[in-house]
């Protein structure tokens, strides 16, 4: 969708950084009566732009204090090796992310564990038995800033 126009970035920026803000709250904030600011949030959501609303859970709050990012390289590449690999990945409920990259690393997980031992457990029993794993690289992170994304603060 092109056309977006201040109001419509405004509009975006307020939902992301708060998806819970009703749109009589927008409204007032980008200047728009409540009906036009649906009308528009109804807009972007429809054009595909607003793509869904998530809460953000803090995983520490709830035990789960290490976070690691896992570069895996497949042993083999064919189209099956990646779907079987997917679908086995995605259903470990440890497993936050998984993207498909390229460069050295052919999958990059986001991991969730309530320790390093919660990890090395989850390493050894679900990760490294999953269909193709070749080469396994993990990164555990040590702290991490929300960046505003392409919007920015205006």
């Amino acid at each position: 969708m092109s056309g977006l126009d201040a109001t419509d970035l405004a509009i975006l920026r307020i939902l992301s950084d708060d998806a819970t803000r009703s749109a009589a709250e927008i409204g007032r904030a980008v200047g728009l009566g409540q009906p036009a600011a649906w009308r528009r949030i109804k807009r972007l959501t429809d054009s595909g732009i607003l793509a869904g609303r998530r809460v953000i859970v803090d995983n520490a709050a709830l035990g789960f204090g290490v976070t690691v990012f896992l570069g895996i390289r497949l042993a083999a590449k064919g189209r099956t090796s990646l779907e079987d690999f997917e679908r086995a990945v995605t259903a470990i409920p440890e497993v936050q992310t998984v993207q498909h990259v390229l460069g050295q690393f052919d999958y990059r997980l986001r991991i969730t564990a309530r320790d390093i031992s919660d990890f090395e457990r989850i390493l050894r029993r679900r990760i490294m038995t999953l269909p193709g794993v070749g080469q396994v690289e993990a990164n555990v992170m040590l702290s991490e800033e929300r960046r505003p994304g392409p919007l920015g603060a205006s």
